[in-house]
């Protein structure tokens, strides 16, 4: 009790001084003289945080712009800065109190907004894919478009939650996007009117004049399971012996989705193993009762195959249920766990890391793809919806090497029957 008295009495002195070191430097900083305050540390704080309070005790007292200070975005702002510094690229992250209900929603599969999920490349936003089906993607918006401007303002230097922040907003109201597409070397000006956006974790059409199901597989939300049981129960019932399943571009989700839905394509063994700080290891079996144990499968990666579904396609591989193709993943695999902190912001930090089921390390080396097939950024890939709206000469054409390929593979399986398979792939 006496050394925590002790404690607190040394931390009022320490904030004490701190304050008069504050206004001191503000007087004499206005006279042409530089005045340091100096540093106090405790007894269990790093030598590092010297260097840390220097620079936040120079910002107070030197900066020019006094009305830009805002204390709260500074905090947050050395907190992402610690966040990064973890190298956990993509997953470890800091999630400011408006941000934590965004994420919240997203994880449930229903928000308001456009129906795109982004992403930073070159330093520069850019849209990793619309959503089939979303405002985004029926107003023409394409993966590998760059963000310019948001309602005419000029975006490129923001963070990416405050780009997510001004594009998302209530159903049917309007926003306009200025993307440059590189393909073009052309800026296009679109207008979207937001919606709400239910996003299926899974959808699913038939391949013309084939018996091959392309299942997509958007997200590990909440919903995962339930919709990937779904589709492919009514693949099967349609005729379908071979399955596409499409995992490009899903940035993951829940752990217990991957595990569930991953079971679906597997009988025995494990789906992966988990790795805490210590070394130790935890597996997680595979649950019995999946829908698709028998079926010839191929699997579609590319980089933006992130987190739960890495932990899909390694599984895949390691049980040798069929080939992956595409492009090595992203090389998420820490394991979030949610951390409340005291103003209602939320720290998301890896505890743990994922490794596939025969143990090879995801974190920073991703999957990567039994047949390599690499696309362009802003390849129009073929998805469930435009699936239904194109013939076997069409498809035949398609720019998207990948699902083609994907197609050839199962088109010569043993397993699949052929039904007009020449029609479709030379």
């Amino acid at each position: 009790m006496k050394r925590i008295t002790q404690l607190a009495i040394i931390v009022v002195i320490v904030m004490a001084m701190t304050t008069c070191a504050f206004g001191a430097g503000l007087a004499l900083g206005g006279s042409g003289h530089l005045f340091e305050p100096g540093v106090i540390r405790a007894a269990d704080e790093p030598a590092q945080f010297d260097v840390f309070w220097q620079a936040w005790n120079l910002i107070q007292n030197r900066f020019v712009d006094r009305s830009s200070l805002d204390t709260t975005q500074l905090v947050y702002g050395a907190i992402r800065g610690m966040v990064d510094a973890t190298g956990d690229e993509g997953h470890t992250a800091f999630l400011p109190p408006e941000e934590v209900e965004i994420q919240r929603s997203g994880m449930a599969g229903k928000f308001s907004g456009i129906g795109a999920q982004l992403g930073v490349k070159d330093s520069l936003p850019i849209i990793v894919a619309p959503f089939d089906g979303s405002p985004a993607a029926e107003a023409g918006v394409k993966a590998g478009d760059i963000i310019i401007d948001v309602d005419g303002e000029d975006v490129t230097t923001l963070p990416l939650n405050e780009i997510v922040d001004r594009i998302r907003g209530e159903a049917g109201t309007k926003v306009v996007l200025t993307v440059l597409r590189p393909d073009d070397n052309k800026s296009l000006e679109i207008p979207i009117v937001r919606g709400e956006i239910t996003v299926p974790a899974a959808s699913w059409a038939m391949v013309p004049d084939t018996s091959v199901a392309l299942i997509r597989l958007s997200q590990f939300s909440a919903n995962a399971k339930d919709d990937l049981v779904k589709a492919v129960t009514e693949a099967k019932a349609d005729g379908a012996t071979g399955l596409i399943v499409d995992l490009r571009s899903n940035p993951g989700g829940l752990l217990e989705q991957a595990i569930s839905v991953t079971s679906q394509f597997l009988k025995d063994g494990n789906v992966l193993q988990q790795e805490d700080a210590e070394g130790n290891r935890q597996a997680y079996p595979v649950e019995s009762g999946g829908v698709a144990t028998d079926l010839p499968i191929v699997v579609l990666i590319n980089r933006g195959t992130a987190s739960s579904s890495e932990i899909f396609a390694g599984a895949i591989q390691d049980h040798k249920r069929g080939p992956v193709v595409g492009e090595t993943t992203f090389g998420t695999g820490t394991v979030l766990e949610p951390f409340p902190l005291d103003d209602g912001s939320l720290l998301m930090l890896g505890t743990s890391q994922w490794l596939t089921a025969d143990g090879r390390l995801i974190r920073k080396h991703g999957i990567e793809p039994d047949v390599e097939v690499k696309l362009p950024i802003g390849t129009d890939l073929v998805t469930p919806q435009k699936l239904k709206d194109l013939s076997a000469t069409e498809l035949k054409d398609s720019e998207d090497a990948q699902f083609l390929k994907a197609l050839n593979l199962l088109e010569t399986s043993p397993a699949v029957d052929k039904v007009g398979a020449e029609s479709v792939v030379n």
